[in-house]
Order: structure tokens, then C-alpha cells, then sequence
């Protein structure tokens, strides 16, 4: 199945129901230099590639209050508080009752920082039977492209682990992408990360 641009189609699940611990707040709502609020920014830029975006919040979330209007489609995640882990599985699970795409994007709610041209690069790789992990300077990053063969290992998560064991399970599945987007490996953890903006990451 491909999409209008000749590509498989893909599926964003962005994961935004962790507690923000190291922040200090709720960092969904801290403003980014241009004033849009950080997970507005986040879910804007992933809406611009993926064929259909996803949200895991909390069950509690007050979406209006986060400025989060109806595009995205939300999973409510009642076990957000045990970890990325159950906050993946839980979207996965979502996704994998109402959609037939050919691969889940899995996106952090804390990374504004990713190009459009990256992102569009990832899904060009994407494939039902492989894993798209992207890398800057070495290093691994998100978001990361899971092949619908997958899925049922996204279904199995839990914990504060996340997918990597996924990874590290199938290596010959994996395609690792060279990118030149520092925003591939920039998340948001503190108030400091936020100020030094899309830069490199602080001490």
C-alpha cells in the first residue's frame, strides 16, 4: 500500500504521557523561542510527513489546555506511570486495531527540533519488514520506523525500556540513516536543553 507521494504509508505514534521528572513541570506546555508551546511544535512537524499521527497521553490530559486541537487521533494511556515501555504498547495496540499502514513511526513528544527534509528521508526508507533508526554523528536517535512485522514486539513492551530491545533483536532488519539533522538526537529534559534550542545538546 502506497501513499500519494508513491511511499508506504506510515503511521505516526508520538508518545507524550511521561511525568516530565527531570524538568521540574509540565514541559509539554514550556514555550519554544518563537512562542509555540513545545508539544504543539512536536506534533505540527510530524503531521507535515506521516500519513496519520497518533497521541499517547495520560488519562487525565486536558488536550485543550495543551493546544492540542482534533488532528491528531488520542490513545489515553492508564498506565503511563509504569514507562515508556506501556505508553508504546499502548499506542501500538490502538494502531494496530484501526489502521493497515505498512510501518509505525514512533516520535517523541519532547523533540521539536526534527526537520521536515529528515523526517521525509526516514519514511523513504520505511519498508513493512525492517526498522529505520535514524543517526547524527554517530549516534542513535528518534524518531524510529518500525515495519508492521513488528508490531506484535511493540504490543509485548513495557517498563521504562522503550523499543530498544526490539532493535537490538533483529540487526538485520535495521537500516541506520545518516543524517546531518542534529534534532534526531534533541529532546527536551530540562529547562536548560529548552534555552540552548536547536543547538547541540547541554552539558
Amino acid at each position: 500500500m502506497t501513499n500519494s507521494r508513491g511511499l508506504p504509508v506510515c503511521v505516526g505514534l508520538m508518545l507524550a504521557a511521561g511525568f516530565a521528572r527531570r524538568y521540574g513541570s509540565d514541559k509539554r506546555s514550556a514555550r519554544l523561542a518563537d512562542g509555540t508551546a513545545l508539544l504543539v511544535a512536536s506534533v505540527q512537524a510530524a503531521q507535515r510527513v506521516v500519513d496519520e499521527l497518533w497521541l499517547v497521553v495520560r488519562p487525565e490530559d486536558d488536550l485543550e489546555a495543551l493546544g492540542i486541537g482534533g488532528h491528531p487521533r488520542v490513545v489515553r494511556c492508564a498506565n503511563a506511570h509504569e514507562g515508556m515501555g506501556h505508553s508504546l504498547a499502548c499506542g501500538a495496540h490502538a494502531i494496530s486495531q484501526h489502521s493497515s499502514a505498512d510501518a509505525l513511526m514512533v516520535l517523541l513528544g519532547d523533540m521539536p527540533w526534527l526537520g521536515e527534509d529528515t523526517l521525509q528521508l526516514l519514511h523513504s526508507y520505511t519498508g513493512e519488514a525492517c526498522i529505520v533508526v535514524p543517526v547524527h554523528g554517530g549516534q542513535p536517535g528518534h524518531p524510529v520506523i518500525f515495519g508492521r512485522r513488528f508490531w506484535p514486539d511493540l504490543l509485548a513492551l513495557d517498563g521504562d525500556q522503550g523499543a530498544r530491545r526490539i532493535i537490538q533483536a533483529n540487526p538485520r532488519a535495521v537500516v541506520r540513516v545518516e543524517v546531518k539533522d542534529p534534532g534526531v538526537i534533541l529532546d527536551v529534559d530540562t529547562p536548560e536543553a529548552l534555552a540552548c534550542g536547536p543547538g547541540e545538546k547541554p552539558d
